[in-house]
């Protein structure tokens, strides 16, 4: 599958999307980012395992830290507004570095998949040391009449086989 040209509209338009979509997150605008959701999201961070080559793969397909629709979705932005999301008490302040950016034309013309990595900075509270967190992104984004573009799928696969943070509480 070849990518589409840097200079393509459709992938500045997809890499403004992945920029500004990151802004929501680190500055805590749960349902704004949610938004830019479709009704058919799929959001997914399947389990990483260390394997011979012989294994055939790296990721359990029937495992997953969280497997998110629409609406585990929305009950997870939901409880971020409250004070019973205590493992986000106080808010980890987050920042989501998204590079390496490209873009894919599909058989639905209305779609796009796009590529990028993420590096997430994580801090929370004044006596814990930082967390860093690396993942490729495999997302699904899908042009809506008149709304510009909406998520509608994504896969993150971690660098590390064992996590070293606390919660995954936070959006990716």
């Amino acid at each position: 599958m070849t990518p589409l040209a840097y200079t393509d509209e459709r992938h500045q338009r997809a890499h403004q999307f992945l920029v500004e979509e990151a802004a929501l997150l680190d500055d805590h605008q749960f349902e704004a980012w949610f938004a830019l959701t479709t009704d058919d999201i799929r959001y997914r961070m399947p389990v990483r395992v260390t394997t011979m080559h012989s294994a055939g793969g790296d990721t359990l397909t029937d495992m997953a830290h969280f497997d998110d629709d629409r609406h585990s979705l929305s009950k997870r932005v939901a409880r971020l507004q409250t004070e019973h999301a205590w493992t986000e008490d106080p808010p980890s302040r987050t920042q989501h570095l998204v590079t390496n950016v490209r873009t894919f034309d599909t058989e639905a013309p209305a779609e796009l998949r796009v590529e990028s990595s993420l590096l997430l900075f994580r801090s929370r509270g004044d006596d814990r040391p930082p967390e860093w967190l690396c993942a490729r992104r495999d997302d699904g984004l899908r042009e809506v009449d008149g709304g510009g573009l909406r998520l509608f799928s994504r896969e993150i696969l971690v660098a590390e086989s064992v996590l070293r943070t606390q919660n995954l509480a936070i959006f990716l």
